[in-house]
């Protein structure tokens, strides 16, 4: 039974980190459910200044086959000593590892693992090496990048999710090859949509970042105000750094936006399934997403989608189950008035069934098995 080793700096819960965390979960599980022995080697973190309430002393099991070590994190994000004391005897146990995240405290140190111990990798940046125009320290990454390059093992292979990712991703480590294979995306086996009332609502879920392009949104629902008589409503639900949220919602008031648009903070579970109930379409605004969950999981539950030209997302137009735009104020705003006009019901429908054929999660797991098989018997 083939043994795959996860390491992140962060896990399921850690919701506040956004997409990234519910799909290596996803990933981990399904790889669990069709028989590979998965261990992952985390920290608590959740976000900057709050850590998970779980177990730090021993491995816990989350779901049958899925086993978890949180370590104590001791600084800023992913800083933890007990992570690289206990490194060395989990790669012992491993067959292939699979490193997650690129500008984090783990990464070096697993790459060196890997390499004294010569160990394949799968290295999954999650979005991490492509650039936008807010993208910062950028000379300090491409040190961190050679520095990552410099310690790598010999069979790393990059695991992007977009072939926009791919491109951006190795020019970023050069000698490193990559693969695309996109996330899955979890499907309720039912669905409940709450009827509209006449007022179109538009939501958005995710982490809060400049680089989602909420600002951006906020500006396009203003013009809507000024320049239409479409009856709108936004809600914002996501968490992030405390005085990103706080411009957010000076932002709202100073739009005078309120009480049409609202921020609810963080959603998972029960309460983010009602919120897609009750949402008409999800708005995804970003300036780029290597992949972007919540697209996925928003046609999952029948919503459809208004995503920007910074995600991979450009089969929403083909397979009419949501428009792909510029993310400017306008274009944002032409693209809500455009779709309030359109049967959003058939919509959901195509989206949902696009979901199901091409986005199982078994099929995913089935396939990056199959990629570390060939890693794992490939020349050292």
């Amino acid at each position: 039974m083939m043994k795959a080793l996860h390491l992140s700096p962060s896990f399921y819960p850690a919701h506040v980190y956004g997409g990234p965390i519910e799909s290596l979960y996803q990933l981990c599980r399904h790889l669990a459910h069709n028989g590979c022995k998965v261990r992952v080697l985390t920290t608590d973190a959740n976000g900057a200044h709050r850590s998970l309430e779980v177990e730090k002393e021993r491995e816990v099991e989350l779901v049958d086959g899925l086993y978890v070590r949180y370590c104590r994190r001791l600084a800023r994000h992913s800083v933890s000593p007990m992570l690289v004391r206990l490194l060395p005897s989990y790669l012992r146990w491993a067959d292939v590892v699979h490193l997650t995240a690129v500008y984090s405290f783990p990464t070096i140190p697993t790459l060196l693992a890997a390499r004294l111990y010569g160990k394949p990798v799968v290295w999954s940046p999650r979005g991490a090496l492509q650039r936008w125009r807010g993208s910062s320290r950028l000379r300090a990454k491409a040190v961190w990048e050679w520095a990552c390059r410099l310690t790598a093992p010999g069979r790393v292979i990059l695991h992007t999710t977009s072939n926009e990712e791919a491109k951006e991703s190795v020019e970023r480590v050069r000698g490193i090859e990559a693969f695309v294979l996109p996330n899955g995306v979890e499907i309720p086996e039912k669905i409940r949509r709450v009827d509209r009332d006449g007022t179109l609502r538009l939501a958005y879920l995710g982490r809060l970042h400049s680089k989602k392009g909420i600002e951006n949104l906020l500006a396009a629902c203003h013009r809507l105000s000024l320049e239409t008589h479409l009856d709108w409503s936004l809600t914002i639900a996501g968490g992030g750094e405390t005085d990103y949220v706080a411009s957010l919602n000076r932002l709202i008031g100073e739009l005078e936006l309120s009480p049409r648009a609202m921020m609810i903070g963080e959603v998972t579970g029960e309460s983010k399934t009602r919120l897609f109930e009750r949402a008409d379409v999800v708005v995804v605004p970003s300036y780029t997403e290597n992949f972007g969950m919540v697209v996925g999981e928003a046609l999952a539950h029948g919503v459809p989608v208004i995503a920007s030209r910074g995600t991979p997302w450009r089969r929403l137009e083909e397979t009419r189950s949501g428009l792909w735009v510029d993310n400017t104020p306008d274009s944002l705003a032409a693209a809500i008035e455009s779709i309030g006009r359109m049967s959003l019901c058939e919509m959901g429908v195509r989206g949902r069934s696009w979901m199901q054929r091409e986005f199982s999660w078994e099929q995913r797991a089935t396939e990056m098995t199959d990629i570390y098989s060939r890693l794992i018997n490939g020349p050292t």
